[in-house]
């Protein structure tokens, strides 16, 4: 999540780095979106495309770089995956001096069919949405990055560590830290059960086209190395918000069935879902505390409001700091 202050709507900075690609002008970012990063449809070619981009502070550019090579050696292996359009200059990755501050940019093409909240998700489609996610950790687990490396769940950890240093009171959550770092630590990692995970691998990144049965994926800027059954646990936990109580079950069923056509679970996984979860919480935590630190007086009603929300949030986050896993 990006600090408060870059949520606002700054439609001359989308229109600044977007002239860094080709566009037309007609009906130009009728909607926009911020919280990871601010996305801004535009149409090029007749067709939608999305403008991302956020403040260099905000991300790490070998985290980035990584990003996008993951992506094109996903696409080269057929994987239904988010296309980057080049700018006119050729690079996926703008780096861009602004009147606001330094910012990174990149467009990338909007791929076919709906978000799967939109199927009311039924069984075939839950059967596709678990393959989907099988067969990206059977690419991961053969995949060898290049010249840049995405960050591992130790480097978030490292990364929450240093956040807390600011917080002073934030005592749980380091303790939270350290707990889960040795507890990671002294697990066994193999190319089976570890390797470059989506992490926010949830139904409204996934797109489910009925024309061609297929899945297609989008939103690769939380990825780490991290153990598979962290992404398993959280598609399954976003899914469970969204069907009814007594469907759970089948649709988990479907999921994991579909998974398997592509990759088998690892034997350990349920025993490190405890740990995942905890992991998530932590992230999620240091993330909104980072992001909500600077306030200010006279906020608009919606940025209050947020503040509520984000609020309890951390409550419910924090509940388990601490305890023995």
């Amino acid at each position: 999540m990006l600090k408060l202050k870059y949520l606002f709507d700054n439609r001359d900075l989308a229109e600044m780095l977007l002239q860094n690609w080709d566009y037309e002008d007609t009906g130009l970012f009728k909607h926009y979106r911020v919280s990871s990063n601010a996305i801004y449809p535009f149409k090029r070619d007749g067709t939608t495309h999305f403008l991302r981009f956020a403040p260099q502070e905000e991300k790490l550019k070998p985290n980035l770089l990584a990003e996008l090579e993951f992506i094109a050696y996903l696409r080269g292996k057929g994987y239904g995956v988010l296309e980057a359009v080049p700018s006119k200059a050729g690079g996926k990755l703008v780096e861009v001096e602004t009147p606001w501050g330094a910012y990174v940019a990149s467009v990338f093409k909007r791929v076919p069919g709906v978000q799967l909240d939109r199927t009311d998700f039924p069984d075939d489609v839950m059967v596709c949405y678990g393959k989907a996610l099988g067969k990206l950790h059977r690419l991961s687990s053969e995949y060898m990055p290049g010249e840049v490396k995405r960050w591992s769940y130790a480097d978030v950890l490292d990364w929450i560590q240093d956040v807390l240093t600011a917080f002073p009171g934030e005592t749980a959550a380091l303790e939270e830290t350290e707990l889960l770092r040795g507890y990671f630590a002294s697990l066994p990692k193999s190319q089976a059960d570890f390797g470059l995970i989506h992490y926010d691998f949830e139904y409204d990144n996934v797109f489910y086209d009925e024309q061609t049965q297929t899945c297609h994926v989008i939103d690769f800027d939380d990825a780490m190395y991290h153990w598979y059954v962290m992404d398993i646990d959280q598609a399954l936990e976003s899914l469970r918000e969204e069907v009814p109580p007594e469907d759970f079950e089948q649709k988990t069923q479907c999921f994991l069935d579909g998974y398997r056509t592509e990759y088998e679970v690892s034997g350990d996984a349920e025993n490190i879902v405890a740990a995942c979860k905890r992991f998530a919480k932590l992230y999620g935590y240091t993330r909104v505390l980072r992001a909500a630190g600077e306030k200010w007086e006279n906020e608009p009603e919606w940025l209050t409001g947020l503040r509520g929300r984000l609020a309890e949030g951390l409550e419910e986050d924090s509940a388990l700091f601490g305890e023995v896993l």
